[in-house]
């Protein structure tokens, strides 16, 4: 079975839906899965933000009070860690995601795609690791198995990869994706937002029929 994943890895619920699949997963020991990640950027015209945090940054974007947008994460951050995610708002660095991005289109085509969003995830809402520094991305496209050369080839030309982001973009838009994670299963069901477990399982029951 083949599911496809529309995500953005400054998606908290991208995170925690990645965790409640991989439950869903453990239930089908006999069954194959192949999974694909795709580009999804919830605000492409994000400019990395010096000294603001991303309580500050939801509040200004929202129209809310700071203390109202710390309450919102602090619930995010509760459903983190009812599926074993530590998650450190207080730490993330605001950041646009299209060069992650990028370099996740070129670890796919390595097989090293689900690597790549799990270690990117985590830099980003566990560890507070900078997303908009080169060096950063290298280090941690690196961790996941990709070529140090190779990944710096990619972050110095703007243009690689760029189409495969933007066609996975244009194709959520021709499907309906409203948000993410975007979850579809062999093309014939779908899965919209970071659901319980059971709600994939039964998915995926469905599909197999």
């Amino acid at each position: 079975m083949k599911i496809e994943i529309w995500s953005d890895i400054m998606c908290p619920f991208c995170y925690i839906g990645k965790r409640q699949l991989e439950s869903a997963l453990t239930e089908f020991p006999n069954d194959e899965f192949e999974i694909e990640w795709k580009s999804f950027q919830l605000d492409p015209t994000i400019t990395p933000q010096s000294g603001k945090d991303v309580f500050t940054f939801l509040a200004e974007r929202k129209g809310i009070s700071v203390e109202e947008s710390k309450e919102m994460h602090k619930g995010v951050t509760e459903r983190a860690k009812s599926v074993g995610l530590d998650y450190n708002f207080d730490k993330a660095i605001i950041s646009n995601s299209l060069e992650a991005h990028r370099i996740i289109q070129f670890a796919k085509t390595k097989n090293l795609g689900d690597e790549m969003e799990e270690i990117f995830f985590k830099a980003y809402f566990t560890e507070g690791r900078d997303l908009n520094d080169g060096p950063t991305l290298i280090e941690l496209a690196v961790k996941s198995g990709l070529d140090q050369i190779q990944v710096l080839e990619v972050l110095k030309d703007q243009n690689l990869f760029l189409d495969n982001v933007k066609n996975d973009i244009s194709e959520a838009q021709q499907i309906g994706v409203q948000g993410v994670p975007f979850f579809v299963f062999d093309r014939k069901y779908a899965v919209s937002g970071a659901q319980p477990v059971e709600a994939f399982v039964n998915t995926i029951k469905e599909v197999l029929k």
